[in-house]
């Protein structure tokens, strides 16, 4: 309290002090208490000051596509847009599904899917007994997408060994891009390979 009354006597003879007329007093008081009150308002305003985030825009990323023809024994043949990473089952489903008949057999249904491939479902060939039989083996050449067994062991220098190779090789890797990937099926050197390209085609 003394501290205070000190300071007190102390702001009255400086103020007393001033070589100041009666009005320049007032003036300068006026100016200090204006000065104290706009220096409060702007530190409350400041302090109440609403912080708004900036809005989130949300970001759509597409999901890749592929484009893949389904054809031969299925319901409802034709090109179709599926998901990246889709296997040949979905691509299946997506063509409505197999036919009555299909063969199932020589097709990996769990292979993923490359973009513009061709899915080709067979047909079983039955007998008049009902018996499932091999096809007719057609002249020209034979399609190394879609040759059975049967017809690629027609072939010169290729056993029933090497056409379930091809078979197997076709199953996890999906269809051959050129006759001359051929070769990186086991068994078929370069020298087999030109003996019965003439006969084959992708």
């Amino acid at each position: 309290m003394t501290h205070l009354t000190q300071a007190f006597e102390s702001i009255s003879n400086w103020w007393y002090e001033l070589h100041y007329s009666r009005i320049q007093k007032r003036a300068l008081l006026t100016l200090g208490a204006l000065i104290i009150v706009v220096s409060s308002l702007i530190v409350v305003r400041g302090n109440s000051h609403e912080v708004v985030a900036p809005p989130i825009v949300a970001v759509e990323i597409a999901a890749p596509e592929i484009f893949v023809d389904v054809t031969g024994a299925v319901n409802e043949p034709g090109v179709y847009t599926l998901a990246a990473n889709s296997r040949v089952i979905d691509a299946i489903k997506a063509a409505g599904d197999c036919a009555p008949g299909a063969d199932l057999s020589t097709i990996n249904l769990a292979r993923v899917l490359s973009d513009g491939e061709q899915i080709y479902v067979d047909a079983t060939v039955l007998n008049s007994s009902g018996v499932r039989v091999s096809k007719t083996v057609r002249n020209g050449p034979i399609n190394l997408n879609r040759a059975t067994a049967a017809q690629l062991d027609s072939l010169d220098g290729i056993g029933p060994v090497i056409a379930k190779r091809i078979i197997e090789y076709r199953k996890v890797n999906g269809p051959f891009a050129t006759i001359e990937d051929l070769q990186k099926v086991s068994g078929i050197g370069v020298a087999k390979f030109a003996t019965i390209k003439s006969k084959l085609r992708v």
